[in-house]
């Protein structure tokens, strides 16, 4: 079992480019193992790759929440969550319970719908569903995949304020290192223990959520 104070990541003047163009800069920070973590910042600062980045170093230990792109909208509700689980399973094992579901592993996922409002959708196909339905339901199968790292690129972009706030403190609240990415900085703020702010590629502040001003997000935030 990790050590709550064993880096999760350490990087040291640590860049990455697509290409010709560089997208993070110089980066030195260290993020230990139980650490919350809220990445804020303009659009096109850099959060989406320092995530991608992330997840590359632990894959089999990450549930990751992406922003777009993660739902299979042919299949429903239970079989796209049942999908966090996938590579933890043969082959034969997965057909059969997407066939017929294994009792105890069907009543944990409909926990999780349940959890998240989405229990009447559980068998719906997810082509019916409203954009921050289907952002739930990549949120479920996060969730029922587990593991000691959680990383989300703007996980609630597309939900329901007041069930983004339930959402976001239930995801902070997890067992292990969870990252988010959040549009809303008084989301931020309000559920995580660190702050992370970055801007044209760089930090511009990483800070406890506590110490952050407010002259602070204004300047993150104003065109340079």
């Amino acid at each position: 079992m990790n050590s709550p104070q064993e880096p999760f990541c350490e990087l040291s003047d640590f860049s990455f480019s697509y290409g010709e163009k560089e997208i993070l800069k110089k980066l030195t920070l260290k993020i230990c193992n139980g650490e919350k973590v809220a990445l804020i910042g303009p659009s096109g600062a850099g959060k989406t790759t320092l995530l991608k980045y992330l997840q590359g170093l632990i894959p089999a230990d990450t549930a990751v929440i992406h922003q777009t792109g993660s739902i299979i909208s042919q299949l429903n509700v239970f079989h796209n969550v049942y999908m966090g689980r996938l590579d933890r399973h043969s082959a034969w094992r997965n057909i059969m319970n997407l066939l017929r579901p294994d009792p105890v592993i069907k009543g944990e996922l409909l926990n999780i719908l349940n959890q998240l409002q989405l229990q009447q959708k559980a068998f719906d196909n997810c082509s019916k569903l409203s954009g921050g339905e289907q952002q739930r339901v990549a949120i479920a199968r996060a969730l029922f995949r587990g593991g000691k790292y959680l990383l989300g690129d703007e996980p609630v972009a597309s939900v329901d304020p007041h069930l983004a706030e339930l959402i976001v403190d239930t995801l902070m609240k997890l067992e292990g290192t969870v990252i988010l990415s959040l549009h809303s900085v008084e989301l931020a703020l309000k559920n995580a223990q660190r702050v992370l702010a970055l801007k044209e590629g760089q930090i511009y502040f990483d800070l406890p959520a506590t110490e952050v001003t407010q002259q602070q997000l204004r300047d993150l935030y104003s065109p340079c």
